[in-house]
């Protein structure tokens, strides 16, 4: 019998492979016109994915120079948001607090994608409908289908089903090799990470 690891390993090369470089491709341009206009950046995930938008935020800003936000980064307002009004408006008002505009763009990282019908990450979905009511630019790196992110997104990479029984921990790990192939592109890193500047300046 193979290991549990080789098999999810194997599926993890085989994700790889399936992958659609020309997404990904159209995902770099997408942000590095974001950037270019002077837009903002707002990143958006629910369970581990919020834990991802927290990170991503520290890369695209510290690497590559966006001013970028997430609404996970700030349990109390988000808790009270919840408390107070419910949880599918909880991102949508946070946005139109921040004032998001036409410029602007969303980043979306989803195993989903939302979906109204099935009633899964609502808040998602009520905030697209935002972007696309005020004209700002929607991005996602999401699994399964897609949802709602990938129907209305301007760049959007799916992360392939190579397991029907895996699909959560495949697209959650890959969104994270994916946003840091992002800020690592050359369009958009504007500096070095930390230990790659210590070699390079070793003599």
């Amino acid at each position: 019998m193979t290991p549990f690891t080789r098999t999810f390993l194997d599926e993890s090369i085989a994700l790889i492979q399936k992958l659609d470089v020309d997404s990904i491709e159209s995902l770099v341009t997408g942000l590095a016109d974001l950037r270019a206009r002077g837009g903002r950046l707002f990143v958006l995930g629910v369970g581990g994915s919020a834990g991802h938008a927290s990170h991503a935020v520290n890369d695209f800003r510290k690497i590559c120079g966006f001013e970028a936000y997430t609404p996970t980064d700030n349990a109390s307002e988000l808790t009270a948001r919840v408390n107070d009004e419910g949880w599918d408006t909880c991102f949508s008002e946070w946005l139109k607090v921040s004032r998001l505009r036409k410029g602007d763009g969303i980043l979306v990282f989803s195993v989903g994608g939302g979906n109204r019908e099935k009633n899964v990450s609502v808040n998602l979905v009520r905030s697209l409908e935002l972007a696309k009511d005020v004209g700002a630019s929607i991005f996602g790196i999401v699994g399964r289908d897609g949802g709602y992110t990938k129907q209305v997104a301007d760049a959007c990479v799916l992360v392939p089903v190579v397991s029907p029984d895996r699909i959560t921990p495949h697209t959650e790990g890959f969104c994270a090799v994916l946003w840091h192939l992002l800020v690592s592109h050359p369009k958009l890193a504007a500096k070095a990470t930390k230990w790659e500047s210590v070699v390079a300046a070793k003599p």
